[in-house]
């Protein structure tokens, strides 16, 4: 028996399985499980409610503006067609579809910006990770580094993604931290 909320989420995947494809270089890179873990680890499903949903929450670097959700999830809200915001409450599921949906995004980005440059695994997961949380892969100094084989000038790089409202955040130290050393680690 189908409840209301199931029906809702067969609803909207049918909705999105009729978009018109969005033309995209073709990657055959997916975030590892390295990579995932990674980004559950900083991002969290933060905020959730007694009844069992996940709620938004306000920006640590702004106070504001993106709000977010689930698993790190900022802007449209896929379930309600709105803008993400405060009051907006998702269920763990449409969190988790979110994320799957969200990470095959960033790795095509992320292998269409780097092209053919050797990466390894590890550097191809902890650049989506940088990517996810920052949307700056094809802009940072970091990719240019990358690309051009100066690995060890690339993970020193990230240390410079701590600041959110100007002001640096413990968290992003962490986050950069480990996504550099997931870079230079030899898994994957």
């Amino acid at each position: 028996m189908l409840t209301p909320h199931s029906t809702k989420l067969l609803a909207l995947m049918r909705r999105l399985a009729a978009l018109p494809a969005v033309p995209r270089a073709p990657s055959t890179r997916n975030v590892g499980a390295a990579g995932v873990a990674l980004i559950k680890r900083f991002e969290g499903c933060a905020r959730l409610r007694g009844d069992g949903t996940v709620e938004a929450y306000p920006d640590p670097g702004t106070g504001g503006e993106p709000w977010t959700i689930g698993w790190g999830a900022t802007g449209r809200d896929d379930f309600n067609g709105a803008r993400i915001g405060p009051g907006t409450r998702w269920t763990q599921a449409q969190c988790d579809a979110r994320l799957a949906a969200d990470l095959v995004r960033y790795a095509a980005d992320v292998a269409a910006v780097i092209g053919p440059a050797l990466t390894t695994q590890s550097q191809f997961d902890a650049m989506v990770s940088f990517h996810y949380n920052t949307g700056a892969i094809r802009t940072a100094t970091l990719t240019k580094k990358h690309i051009a084989g100066d690995y060890a000038g690339a993970a020193h790089e990230f240390s410079r993604w701590t600041r959110a409202g100007g002001r640096v955040l413990q968290g992003l130290v962490r986050r950069r931290a480990a996504e550099a050393e997931l870079y230079t680690s030899d898994s994957g």
